[in-house]
């Protein structure tokens, strides 16, 4: 599997792959990350419950996050989705998704308060 773009190096989110995917469109980019905010939210609960549901909510997670450049989420995703693929215990891998989840719910936050 390829690895994703780098995340810009003082952001978990690649603002640059956000604006070439919103067209430059800032309120389309707030309403994205706001979603992305809200389904990571629910998809990262829902990981936390749901073991038999692994491999399908961390693909999902992973394609939510690329889409908005959260690339270092969408790498994480998508190591637990392989674990979870193979059968292995996916503990490590879920803390990487809980971690890097709040690393970008963070910097999304602090952008939305700015603009």
């Amino acid at each position: 599997m390829p690895s994703s773009p780098p995340a810009s190096a003082d952001s978990p989110v690649d603002l640059d792959h956000l604006t070439r995917m919103t067209c430059g469109e800032r309120g389309l980019e707030r309403e994205v990350l706001q979603l992305f905010l809200e389904q990571a939210s629910r998809l990262t609960a829902a990981l936390d419950g749901l073991q038999t549901e692994t491999g399908a909510l961390s693909h999902t997670l992973k394609g939510s996050a690329r889409a908005v450049g959260a690339f270092r989420v969408a790498d994480s995703a998508a190591a637990l989705e392989e674990v979870a693929r193979l059968g292995r215990d996916p503990s490590a891998e879920l803390a990487a998704v809980h971690a890097a989840v709040a690393e970008a719910r963070a910097a999304i936050q602090a952008l939305l308060r700015r603009s």
